[in-house]
């Protein structure tokens, strides 16, 4: 019976977290935070499935490499042009 349970709650997370990393893909294209609903889709996935962990990690790890690039760009983009 607690089996039964368990993989109950693991195909509702599986819909639930696979409709909503769909409906983020589909905000690529159309006006909306499409990175953003992904992001949350999978991380509803990795609650149950350890395949979405790791890609929630390796998501998270990019994001914040192209963070520090683009504030590195930044700051170093400012301080050429304070330099004549």
């Amino acid at each position: 019976m607690d089996l039964t349970i368990k993989h109950a709650k693991r195909l509702v997370v599986l819909v639930i977290g696979t409709t909503v990393v769909l409906f983020g893909v589909a905000l690529l294209v159309l006006p909306g935070p499409g990175l953003l609903v992904i992001a949350f889709g999978l991380s509803i996935l990795a609650t149950e499935f350890i395949w979405a962990r790791r890609l929630l990690r390796r998501v998270k790890d990019e994001g914040t490499k192209l963070a520090e690039q683009a504030l590195g760009r930044d700051s170093e983009s400012k301080n050429d042009a304070d330099t004549p």
